[in-house]
């Protein structure tokens, strides 16, 4: 998914990543790869985030409600390793998530 300013921006005071500026060399061959995303890397390699909306009241259950401003929440999902000691080489894998959230703005009940 691709994120804007806010959402940038609390996801890094969430996770301790970079964001890869939307002019970076590799953001043009890398949404070839994986498709329209805000791509961050971390020590562990590339992630991005895919909406994990949070439930709300009237929601069938297995459903995932967001709303006109936008997710609630991310999932964070890893899409490369780090090959190398020295943070320069990506090797991709299937995307996997790795279990963690990112909350965007909370849900009032």
């Amino acid at each position: 998914m691709r994120l804007n300013t806010t959402q940038v921006e609390r996801t890094l005071s969430q996770m301790n990543a970079q964001v890869l500026p939307d002019d970076h060399p590799a953001v043009a061959q890398l949404t070839n790869l994986f498709g329209d995303h805000t791509f961050f890397l971390d020590e562990n390699g590339l992630k991005v985030l895919e909406p994990a909306g949070v439930p709300k009241e009237g929601v069938q259950s297995g459903e995932v409600a967001g709303d006109v401003a936008g997710e609630v929440a991310g999932e964070v999902v890893s899409l490369a390793d780090w090959t190398d000691a020295t943070l320069t080489s990506l090797k991709p894998h299937a995307p996997e998530p790795t279990g963690a959230v990112i909350v965007f703005r909370e849900v009032k009940h």
